[in-house]
């Protein structure tokens, strides 16, 4: 039976998205509302969207009309997150079953707009502006942070300030800005409360951490602090670094601490000088190296992941060429390769997209050939290794787990031969490896 006190709430794209419908959920049930696993017995349907490339779009949009068909005349639909904050009217166009439409910016503002549903006209749902400069500040009562099992993503940050030519988040989020880091510290020191074994800090450029601050603190200087403050959360990972500003005192920090687990996310997107000024990206290919070979100094053993983008306008095949040689002179623990489509509103949008779409597939595929090769050898290894697992699940006579190599959902796992205590951190002798995961058993 619908309940108009019970919500659903799908959430779609990135971590970052998590964190947000984690926010929504706690407004939601701080003024009295319910959680429910199935959307016919909810009264407010939420999809919390992913606007960020065409493909997310596509599926949000998708999502979102499954739920406008079975929609009951007492049920109300609203789409939040990106798409909405992107795209409203377009959005308002594609289902005219939409009730209410709130973009990333403003998502601290929901009750609002939930409070206005049922005052609306019926075919003209109630749309928040997204017109504000940049995501708004949340209360420091409210955890920026969403849980999975024994992790936990907590944000650092909102926003973006660098221009990369083929990227449309800063047109979505707005500026960089940074969290104060006495509201970071405080969620961690809950989440380390709560038995979180592991926290990712994430944000749309991690390593530009603070600089809107008027302390001007680092990403270094904020993780001092943070290993004081949680000294029983045995992992804390980091994502979504930036060229060029891995920095010295940021290395040390990471290799100073155990609890900072030896694991980069660095995001190249391309190797040739030329297409990463197309891109307006840092074109210095010689200071990635030398950045990379510091942290494989500071910190052996260190997995590096990182993200490419192929395909790119006037990407030449020796351009292509020169970064299949950087992937495999740098044997990167991880790769994603996504190929290149225009974003509106974005300055690459403006350029001929000249690469013909095969032959961006045909790229793609290469690479990954390539690298499914490399991450195989990085694997082999760690043969007779032991590795210490976060156990995340287990049955039949398995567990699956991850090591400080792999972060949630874009890296591998370790498939252990027996069933062991999920949301533990236990020593696994590793005993056979594939492309992207490992075989072990207890040490």
């Amino acid at each position: 039976m619908t309940n108009p006190r019970r919500y659903h709430l799908i959430s779609l794209g990135c971590p970052k998205n998590l964190v947000d419908s984690a926010g929504l959920s706690a407004l939601l049930e701080a003024a009295g509302f319910e959680a429910s696993d199935r959307p016919r017995d909810a009264g407010l349907l939420i999809v919390n969207t992913c606007g960020f490339i065409e493909s997310a779009r596509e599926e949000s949009l998708a999502v979102i009309r499954d739920l406008a068909r079975h929609k009951k005349a007492r049920q109300r639909l609203v789409a939040a997150g990106c798409y909405s904050q992107r795209c409203p009217e377009e959005l308002a166009e594609a289902v005219p079953q939409i009730d209410g439409l709130i973009g990333t910016r403003r998502w601290m503002e929901f009750l609002d707009l939930v409070r206005s549903l049922d005052e609306a006209d019926a075919g003209h749902p109630v749309c928040l502006p997204p017109e504000v400069p940049a995501a708004q500040e949340c209360t420091p009562a409210l955890h920026r942070v969403a849980v999975q099992g024994a992790s936990a993503y907590l944000k650092i940050a909102d926003g973006c300030r660098r221009s990369c030519a083929f990227c449309a988040i800063p047109l979505i989020k707005g500026p960089a800005i940074s969290r104060r880091p006495e509201d970071i510290l405080a969620d961690a020191r809950w989440l380390a409360e709560n038995g979180v074994q592991e926290i990712i800090l994430i944000a749309q450029d991690t390593t530009d951490y603070g600089r809107d601050l008027d302390r001007q603190i680092t990403l270094a200087g904020l993780l001092e602090p943070l290993v004081q403050a949680i000294p029983a959360v045995p992992w804390i990972r980091l994502m979504y670094a930036y060229p060029g500003r891995i920095t010295e005192p940021l290395i040390e920090t990471m290799a100073s601490h155990a609890q900072i687990l030896p694991y980069v996310d660095l995001p190249l997107q391309h190797a040739h000088p030329d297409v990463l000024r197309r891109m307006a990206r840092p074109a210095d290919v010689d200071q990635v190296r030398r950045t990379l070979a510091r942290l494989r100094t500071a910190m052996p053993g260190v997995a590096i992941r990182t993200t490419l983008l192929v395909g790119f306008p006037g990407e030449t095949e020796a351009e292509f060429e020169a970064l299949i040689d950087f992937v495999a002179e740098e044997r990167f623990d991880r790769v994603g390769v996504f190929t290149y489509s225009h974003e509106a509103g974005t300055p690459a949008a403006r350029l001929a997209d000249d690469v013909p779409a095969e032959l961006k597939e045909e790229r793609r595929a290469r690479i990954m050939q390539l690298q499914q090769g490399l991450s195989l050898a990085q694997n082999q290894k760690l043969v007779g290794q032991t590795l210490d697992v976060l156990i995340e699940g287990q049955g039949e006579g398995i567990s699956v787990g991850r090591s400080y190599r792999d972060a949630p959902e874009i890296d591998g796992l370790v498939l252990v031969q027996a069933e062991l205590s999920v949301g533990r951190i236990i020593p696994i002798v590793i005993t056979s490896a594939l492309e992207h995961d490992l075989l072990g058993r207890p040490a």
